[in-house]
């Protein structure tokens, strides 16, 4: 089933409260999926970062910055919260450090890297995810969330949206694709990876790679159309904004709200309920197998 948020400000005076309200619509979409919650959030900050996870984070985030700034030879800083650790770094110095990271701490698990998103994803009631990440605090320019009940795979970290395949990319996923496992034979023998049996990453890798391939994001996603089997609502993050599509029958539900402030989206109406100026939005229910976007 899953619940999907995603707010999108065109008003700067609201982005010291993304975190708060982006929280407040994923908390209300529990029912939908109590098993794992996660968000995305684009805070950029003229930096490079790469957002890290770890099932032993006492053991392997402690001196992390120090032990990658020097086998960078370039300073790397972290901010630690929980089980994840964000690494502000040179962008320029991303590719090595992925590189660097895997040697330094083999449990680490990278859950995003670009200029302006991380990911802070766990398993639990979204409730719990949001407190242990403190994500009300968390400012910004736009952001995706999921609430995940899983269907296709098990319950874990990895398994939790959203999910990143690309730099400043990243996608949550309401419903099932048919045809991931050719997929995701596709995509390797194109040399993008997925890490997980989750149908939602392969959807995230198949965009990246077309945009890999030169299309915009908009293109991936008409070309999605033809080419992913299942029914599905994206909602997908870019550094500049975010997109929304649904498979041509679009069966799984979706609605949108437009102000001056901002855009959202919710898998229902109740999760936009709290946002300011929400009863004079305009609020629609986006179309089948028709392309969304909103950018800076």
């Amino acid at each position: 089933m899953c619940g999907i948020v995603g707010l999108f400000l065109k008003d700067a005076a609201l982005e010291p409260r993304l975190g708060a309200l982006l929280s407040d619509m994923l908390i209300t979409m529990t029912d939908r999926g109590p098993d794992s919650a996660g968000l995305a959030v684009y805070a950029p900050g003229g930096t490079g970062k790469i957002t890290v996870q770890s099932d032993a984070p006492a053991a392997d985030l402690p001196g992390l910055d120090a032990r990658l700034s020097e086998a960078l030879g370039a300073r790397a800083t972290m901010r630690a919260k929980d089980t994840h650790a964000v690494l502000e770094l040179p962008a320029d110095c991303i590719p090595a450090a992925r590189e660097a990271l895997a040697g330094l701490s083999p449990g680490l698990r990278v859950m995003s890297a670009g200029e302006a998103i991380e990911i802070y994803k766990e398993v639990g009631l979204p409730r719990d995810v949001a407190a242990r990440f403190d994500l009300a605090a968390m400012a910004g320019t736009h952001g995706i969330g999921h609430t995940r009940m899983a269907t296709e795979s098990a319950v874990t970290t990895l398994g939790a949206h959203p999910f990143s395949t690309g730099a400043d990319q990243c996608l949550v996923h309401n419903g099932s694709l048919s045809n991931h496992h050719n997929l995701k034979r596709r995509l390797a023998r194109a040399g993008v990876e997925v890490q997980t049996e989750n149908d939602s990453e392969a959807a995230a890798a198949y965009l990246t790679w077309r945009m890999q391939e030169g299309a915009t994001l908009g293109e991936a996603l008409e070309a999605g159309l033809a080419d992913l089997d299942g029914f599905y609502t994206f909602v997908v993050g870019t550094k500049d904004g975010f997109g929304v599509v649904r498979d041509p029958i679009a069966c799984k539900p979706a609605v949108m709200a437009e102000t001056d402030g901002y855009v959202a989206f919710g898998s229902e109406y109740r999760a936009l309920v709290g946002l300011p100026g929400i009863d004079a939005a305009r609020v629609w229910e986006p179309e089948p197998a028709t392309v969304y976007f909103w950018a800076r």
